[in-house]
């Protein structure tokens, strides 16, 4: 037995079962990470950089470059992410519009070959669990088609994108 309203505020005659509301705005509420996870996870990237500035590895953050911004740069047809945001700050940088971080010098998804960017964090996570992130997971069959290319994508294309990672001093 479900409960209707018998009207909403603007006075329509519309009718609308409680359960499919809370239902819809419980999914909404779990799409969105909360703050505390946020704080969680920055907590776990920075802890994986260390005291020496520890960087991941080539291949990882080829990969992660593929998620992010797409194959456009070795001719492929894989475009960018759809929350891939340009930086105001400086218009040559990206962040992620999803994750919530903003954009500041230090969520910038690439940087100068010297200086460390997001991407090079060894422990990294990514709001829509995108291959060569940590908190990566297979895709959802048909519900992320973007996913599902990235994981079938051929190895050795993927080496081909180009990635700077400075040496540590």
């Amino acid at each position: 037995m479900s409960i209707h309203r018998k009207s909403c505020n603007c006075n329509c005659s519309k009718k609308e079962s409680y359960n499919s509301r809370f239902s819809s705005k419980m999914r909404s509420v779990k799409k969105m990470p909360s703050k505390l996870t946020m704080i969680q996870s920055f907590a776990r990237s920075l802890a994986s950089r260390g005291l020496t500035n520890k960087k991941t590895d080539i291949p990882t953050k080829q990969l992660r470059v593929l998620s992010c911004f797409g194959d456009s740069s070795i001719g492929g047809s894989l475009g960018p992410c759809e929350h891939l945001t340009t930086s105001e700050v400086d218009g040559e940088k990206f962040y992620c519009g999803k994750c919530g971080c903003g954009d500041k010098k230090s969520t910038w998804l690439q940087a100068e070959s010297d200086e460390y960017s997001k991407l090079d964090y060894p422990s990294l996570a990514c709001p829509l669990r995108m291959p060569g992130f940590s908190n990566y997971d297979g895709s959802d069959c048909k519900e992320n088609i973007r996913k599902n290319i990235i994981e079938n994508y051929a190895p050795i294309k993927i080496t081909e994108l180009t990635v700077k990672i400075a040496e540590k001093d």
